[in-house]
């Protein structure tokens, strides 16, 4: 397998990932691909050469290796290494349907107009892409740890297996070669995976946090605007709105054009203008 190649590929999702992300690129890079390639594809080697039985009948060997390795561990993690990082190349293949949408609609309105802010900024379906893309990598991640854990008893490596299966004559003793060895790289890839499994995880609800209090940034702004919007119309003279006011706001603003010409009917005043005109001469008689 071409781990270069495949380290390649794995480069742009880097650039579009959160710091979780980031930080999953590289335990998959160090723990587990550059474990693989240095380490584990030698330590296991030719394992059917290794298995070791103690009988000459002719297949024993092989049907007792078959029933006690159905699948390699090397080949197996070998497919989990693909299968994990196939779902970050959603985000990538994401990311270049934008870029070529972009450029189309630049093409037919020009450099100053653009569809895309950021094309590889995480809004909308980009957005819902690379949350589906970690649940399928979590998914891949506890899959492949069920397989493992079902198919070997608990990541366990026991020195001697007994096999019955035929043609075996009766019960032969096998032997796996580097038991000891084996076991340890198994608990550290399978402690790899793990350590994926909880950066997935955290990611999730990193996103999923980060767009909720977005959400909420976004309507309590909504909501401010709009009690603005009523402060600002409330206070235009020329609404027509009848508003209540208490009678000690009406004693402290100052009187209007209206009730300043507004003819006091007071009974004392009506009986003194009487008096007057009573007492002044009439002057519209002619002598």
């Amino acid at each position: 397998m071409d781990w270069k190649t495949f380290q390649a590929l794995l480069s742009g999702v880097n650039k579009y990932s959160t710091a979780f992300g980031r930080i999953w690129l590289s335990v998959v890079f160090v723990f587990r691909v550059m474990v693989y390639v240095v380490a584990a594809e030698r330590v296991w080697g030719d394992e059917q050469k290794d298995f070791d039985c103690n009988t000459k009948q002719p297949g024993c060997a092989n049907v007792c290796y078959d029933h006690f390795f159905p699948i390699s561990h090397i080949r197996l993690w070998a497919l989990q290494l693909i299968f994990v990082t196939c779902p970050s190349f959603m985000v990538v293949m994401h990311v270049a349907y934008r870029d070529d949408r972009e450029r189309k609609y630049k093409a037919k309105h020009g450099d100053n107009k653009q569809l895309y802010n950021n094309t590889g900024k995480k809004h909308g379906g980009l957005w819902w892409t690379y949350l589906i893309s970690l649940f399928v990598k979590t998914g891949i991640e506890v899959s492949f740890l069920y397989i493992l854990h079902r198919v070997y008893d608990s990541f366990y490596l026991p020195r001697l297996v007994k096999c019955e299966v035929a043609p075996c004559p009766n019960q032969v003793d096998c032997y796996i070669g580097h038991p000891t060895e084996k076991k340890v790289f198994t608990y550290f890839m399978v402690g790899a995976s793990a350590l994926c499994i909880v950066l997935n995880i955290c990611e999730i609800i990193y996103l999923i946090s980060k767009r909720i209090v977005r959400i909420a940034n976004k309507l309590r702004r909504r909501n401010r605007n709009m009690a603005v919007h009523h402060d600002n119309y409330s206070d235009d003279p020329f609404n027509n709105c009848n508003v209540t006011t208490s009678r000690l706001d009406l004693k402290e603003k100052p009187p209007s054009f209206k009730s300043s010409y507004k003819p006091s009917y007071r009974p004392s005043g009506l009986k003194l203008e009487e008096k007057i005109r009573a007492s002044a001469p009439n002057l519209s008689t002619t002598s």
